[in-house]
């Protein structure tokens, strides 16, 4: 199941990918109540009324927390000259840089004149997860989706390194064009994931390479505080990123980056950068 957030003129609604169409689902306008809807036996049925052509927003919407890990790939790692980690680098990514599909990734040349892409695969969390092992992790993983850890890399690693200052701007956090329920991702770790902007291909990887696996993060991170429902994982980037190709590539006005994940999504952004 593919779950989409719609566009409407009385405000935005949740719905269910039908082919070229929607079908609105109640009780919930956000995606947060309606992932805890679903997960608690159902309760957000279908209308019945379907979308002609729907215009997308980012399926997630309200996330308490958007808890992003770092150096989680071994080439990504090796590509930035940093040793791998022994546990997973945590910071955080403000619930005010979501945007969805289509929508502009902007800034100002006045803020950064470094900005980079970040294909990651992104973990919507359906139950409550509170130091919990491995074997039990996935079953609190409510479904999958694309998302673009869009980073400043000038304010970055400025001031001793300013991760979440780089990581937050508005824009900076595209995820979309839905979430694919967990049911139809067997495996997170046998994913093909890529960034290319235009036709050009500048990360290509699989999900196998990560250094801690989707479920080994659940897990983790859950030793440290609560998952809640609707909480966002974004599990790192695979190597290719522009800040560290010779010479470098930065994201440009005028751009369309695209992130794909097998079996879960592509989602396209442009990019407006103003003086």
């Amino acid at each position: 199941m593919r779950i989409v957030r719609v566009d409407r003129p009385l405000g935005a609604v949740m719905a269910v990918l039908d082919g070229d169409g929607a079908v609105r689902l109640t009780g919930a306008r956000h995606s947060t109540e309606l992932v805890a809807a679903l997960v608690a036996g159902g309760t957000a049925g279908e209308t019945g009324e379907v979308v002609s052509a729907p215009a997308l927003l980012s399926p997630v919407s309200d996330p308490g927390k958007i808890i992003a890990v770092g150096l989680n790939y071994v080439d990504h790692a090796a590509e930035t000259g940093r040793p791998l980690p022994d546990e997973p680098v945590i910071f955080t990514k403000f619930r005010s840089s979501i945007v969805g599909p289509g929508a502009a990734v902007r800034w100002s040349r006045r803020v950064t004149d470094g900005v980079d892409y970040e294909a990651e695969l992104g973990v919507v969390i359906g139950r409550p997860a509170r130091d919990v092992t491995p074997g039990e992790a996935l079953s609190h993983v409510f479904g999958y989706t694309c998302l673009n850890d869009v980073s400043a890399r000038d304010l970055q690693y400025s001031n001793g390194g300013q991760w979440v200052r780089a990581k937050s701007l508005d824009t900076f956090c595209p995820i979309g064009p839905w979430i694919t329920t967990a049911d139809e991702v067997p495996d997170p770790q046998a994913l093909r994931i890529s960034c290319t902007i235009g036709d050009e291909t500048l990360q290509s990887a699989s999900t196998a390479d990560m250094i801690f696996t989707v479920a080994d993060l659940v897990s983790r991170l859950s030793r440290l505080f609560t998952l809640e429902t609707g909480d966002v994982i974004a599990t790192g980037t695979p190597p290719g990123v522009g800040w560290h190709r010779t010479p470098r590539r930065v994201l440009r006005h005028g751009d369309e980056v695209t992130v794909r994940i097998e079996g879960v999504g592509e989602l396209r952004n442009p990019v407006v950068v103003t003086d």
